[in-house]
């Protein structure tokens, strides 16, 4: 359609200038048919840049859309992931916090059974909505013990949870990363509660983040590899 409108323009010009070299030539064609025919070209011309801007602003408007559809669902799904497994999230500027009920045996490293159900979906979230984003495993321990073991021990959690993400949550090997904090007395839940046993058991854990640079959630994708917009 493009190429029409410009053969059209081009056609609609040389008529012009047909008009006007015979007016150099004949001295009885009015000066008034230029003139009409510049108005027309110059109409013409306006109409169809105008009908361009149109088509921009329009799909503009469709990518508008379609952000701020895929945003309400990434809204929808981590509302029912608060819901479902009582995760709490934080939203940052360039990232998403998540902490989740992913508790570890006194001095082990092993991920549980009954938490791969929330890995599962949080590895769902992060490729449907950030599939090129950062997501970090953060280990942490409970107080017990030598604080450059429980760094150690803090890592050794992040990376099981790391290899989960990726090996049954899909995630790229190289998106995911692991890091420990260890015994850090600023992210303690209950500072004062330790093992060996149960107690403590709320400081022996992970959180999830996915770190997006402040992306927008990535547009849902047909088929074909064309972004869905409705």
């Amino acid at each position: 359609m493009g190429t029409i409108r410009t053969n059209s323009r081009g056609l609609r010009i040389l008529a012009v200038l047909g008009v006007a070299g015979a007016l150099g030539a004949c001295h009885t064609v009015s000066p008034d048919d230029l003139d009409t025919s510049l108005a027309s070209l110059r109409q013409d011309l306006t109409q169809q840049m105008q009908a361009g801007d149109d088509q921009v602003s329009q799909r503009l408007g469709d990518r508008l859309t379609a952000v701020e559809r895929r945003q309400d669902q990434l809204d929808s799904d981590l509302q029912q992931m608060q819901s479902d497994f009582q995760v709490a999230i934080q939203k940052f500027e360039d990232e998403l916090r998540f902490d989740v009920p992913v508790y570890f045996a006194f001095d082990d490293a092993t991920v549980r059974d009954q938490d791969h159900a929330v890995l599962d979906k949080f590895s769902s979230v992060a490729k449907e909505y950030y599939p090129d984003a950062t997501v970090t495993v953060e280990g942490f321990t409970d107080p017990a013990g030598d604080a450059q073991y429980n760094l150690q021990l803090g890592k050794r959690r992040a990376n099981a949870v790391a290899s989960y993400l990726v090996s049954d949550g899909g995630l790229m090997q190289d998106q995911v990363r692991s890091v420990s904090y260890g015994e850090n007395t600023d992210r303690l839940i209950q500072p004062s509660d330790h093992g060996p046993g149960t107690e403590g058991w709320q400081n022996r854990r992970v959180v999830l983040v996915i770190d997006h640079d402040g992306q927008a959630p990535a547009p849902a994708v047909a088929s074909d590899g064309r972004p869905i917009t409705e």
